[in-house]
């Protein structure tokens, strides 16, 4: 037992040095891979992958689906926690969390039964006779616009967004309220000098954590997606599973490249976020 009290900060760093490990350990296996050549390393794969026409449309159609889903998503959740935060706090949590009780791919395969020209809705239209057939619903699943993709992602999104904010407008001290009121505030004075002070690391955090996942997850667009253009872990799984050697070899130079630029992102925003988000905290307490 005293062994345990005098290590208790070791033993609970452990799984945090676990996962970096793995963590470490997997980029270090996939770094090799995208670099392995007949005469040792090389950049070859890298300076080829924007030679490739298919990753150019890649990144840009994931750049689109990835930006307007979170933005949707952060807007939506942030009107929702900002309107209804007492309510929500109360017993309409569990109704708003209700999709995150489902994974991604369950509830992308929702959507497709639901909004596909052969889903629920189309087929009540029908049945109403609102259309004469169900080929004249529009196409919203597995289309070129990724506008399925969309919905799945901002469906899914939202009560993530809700999750993360909602604490945060629980603990904004109502003493500030009444301060900008006193001093003759106006709801924008409240919103720029309180209310935006204090959501924004969290907006950021979760903007983060949001479009990395919608940007290398694969199995909703791998579902919803078309065949051109592809997201681009759809891409990345092409070329892994190709019988080309190069596409593999490629397909880790994707991966490792899109990794660099998420952690760089990650650590430019932790470093500037973090500094407020400790004054914010120690402010919080004087109350």
């Amino acid at each position: 037992m005293k062994w345990r009290q005098t290590n208790r900060l070791i033993l609970l760093l452990l799984p945090a040095c676990a996962f970096l490990l793995l963590a470490g350990g997997s980029l270090m296996l996939a770094f090799m891979e995208s670099g392995r050549g007949e005469n040792g390393f090389t950049w070859t794969y890298y300076s080829a992958l924007f030679e490739r026409r298919e990753l150019i449309d890649s990144l840009l159609y994931s750049i689109l689906i990835t930006l307007s889903s979170t933005l949707v998503s952060l807007i939506a959740g942030w009107l929702i926690v900002r309107t209804f935060y007492q309510l929500i706090d109360g017993n309409g949590k569990w109704m708003v969390w209700i999709p995150m009780l489902f994974p991604h791919f369950v509830w992308g395969y929702f959507v497709l039964l639901l909004l596909g020209q052969s889903g629920l809705i189309s087929t009540f239209f029908v049945q109403a006779g609102l259309l004469e057939d169900r080929t004249l619903f529009p196409i919203l699943v597995q289309d070129q616009a990724g506008v399925g993709i969309f919905i799945t992602y901002v469906w899914k999104e939202i009560p993530f967004v809700i999750l993360m904010l909602l604490p945060v407008y629980l603990q904004l001290p109502k003493q500030y309220k009444e301060v900008n009121a006193v001093l003759g505030g106006s709801g924008a004075d409240w919103f720029k000098t309180i209310e935006w002070p204090w959501i924004k690391p969290v907006m950021f955090e979760t903007a983060l954590i949001i479009s990395a996942f919608v940007f290398t997850a694969y199995e909703v667009p791998g579902l919803l997606g078309v065949s051109y253009p592809q997201m681009t872990p759809v891409l990345a799984y092409e070329w892994f599973y190709s019988a080309s050697q190069d596409e593999r070899a490629m397909a880790f130079a994707l991966l490792m490249f899109v990794a660099l630029i998420f952690g760089t992102i990650a650590l430019a925003g932790f470093a500037l976020m973090n500094k407020r988000r400790m004054l914010l905290s120690k402010s919080s307490h004087r109350y």
